[in-house]
This record gives C-alpha cells, structure tokens and sequence, in this order.
C-alpha cells in the first residue's frame, strides 16, 4: 500500500475529491451537495447520499434563516462543539444547548422525563427564530414535534438526525409527517458530529 502524501492544508479539499469520485457521478445542485458530502465526511459513510431526506427548499431555508440571525438549538454540547459558533455569531445567531442546565435537569428528575425532553421545552420559549439540529436523542426529537403540534414554537428548520436503535427511526418519521421544513437522515444512522456538519454546510454556503 503507497502513502498518499498530503499537505495538512489539502486534505479536507482532497477528502471531497475522493467523495466526489466514490459518488460515481451523483450530483445535485451546490448546497445539497455540500451538506451530503460534508456529512459523508465526518463520518466516512456514503450511505447519507441516500438517507438524507430533504422537505422542499427546507436547506434553502436554513440559509435564510440564518442569514436573519436565527438561532441553533442542539441536544448534545458535542454538536454544539462542532459549529462555527463565530460564522453564526456574524449573522447574529448562537448555539444553544440546555441538557445540562440546573433547572432542566432538576424538571426532568422531578418528572421522570429525560434532560433531552425537557430542554427542548426549554428551547420553545425562546423567542429568536430557531433552527433545532438534534442528532442524539430521539425523546428530544418527540418532545420537538409535540410541542410544535400544541403550537408552542414554530421551527424555521429540523435537523433531525439522531443515532441508535430505540425510537430513533420513529421519532424521524414523527418529524416528515409534520409541515415543517426538516432535514432528516432516515433510518438507523446519524449522530452528533452529522447535526454540526448540515449545519456548518448551511453557514457556509455562499450562493444567493
């Protein structure tokens, strides 16, 4: 086996390349196909060329609604790590991650709920316009939809993307069936380090 010497400068261009040919001439327009293979890169897996599940303009929209300031709710600081955080200041947006607030896990212990629940009802009383990128816990992700059913918030986005094998892929089908924009990958696989990477795409686009 040859090593493939890169500079450190070039390997996320050359990453992209290796992507890029591994797709076997897939394509979609330039902000799609950046949050697909951004993706594909954090985690090495193609498969999201096929899982990610996009509602009509939904990226579109996240572009939008970050350009406007729109703020990002995340259920896991690691997601919250893996952002721009001072691209999205400049548009004058933060990232928020409630899981490990006092009074939300004081509620949660109280009510036997899990922090990830509770922080979304936290997030829903904010009055920014949020985009929720949630790539861990599917009981965040239903106690999402259930506030936006009770018309408690109204999402500019879902990013919904979390990992595992209880109630994960429900809780995705629970987020289609809404008329909210969402980003989802369906199935089984997403995660942490997917939620930043959609949302870093978004951040990043330069088109109109």
């Amino acid at each position: 086996m040859v090593f493939e010497t890169v500079r450190p400068e070039d390997i996320e261009k050359r990453s992209m390349e290796i992507i890029t040919s591994e797709l076997n001439g897939r394509t979609w327009d330039e902000l799609r196909s950046s949050i697909i293979k951004r993706c594909i890169h954090t985690s090495a897996d193609l498969d999201y060329a096929d899982n990610l599940v996009f509602s009509e303009g939904a990226e579109d929209m996240g572009v939008r609604a970050l350009r406007n300031g729109a703020h990002i709710i995340t259920d896991t600081k690691m997601a919250a790590a893996g952002m721009n955080k001072n691209v999205l200041r400049g548009f004058g947006g933060e990232v928020h991650c409630f899981i490990s607030d006092d009074d939300v896990m004081k509620e949660a212990k109280e009510r036997g709920e899990t922090r990830a629940a509770v922080s979304m009802e936290k997030a829903a009383k904010m009055k920014e316009e949020l985009i929720f990128a949630l790539g861990n816990a599917p009981t965040a992700l239903f106690s999402l939809c259930r506030l936006v059913k009770e018309g408690k918030v109204r999402p500019a986005l879902i990013i919904g993307v979390p990992v595992g094998f209880v109630n994960v892929v429900e809780s995705k089908e629970a987020v289609m069936s809404m008329d909210i924009p969402y980003i989802v990958a369906r199935g089984r696989k997403g995660g942490s380090n997917i939620a930043a990477a959609i949302c870093n795409a978004l951040m990043y686009h330069k088109g109109d």
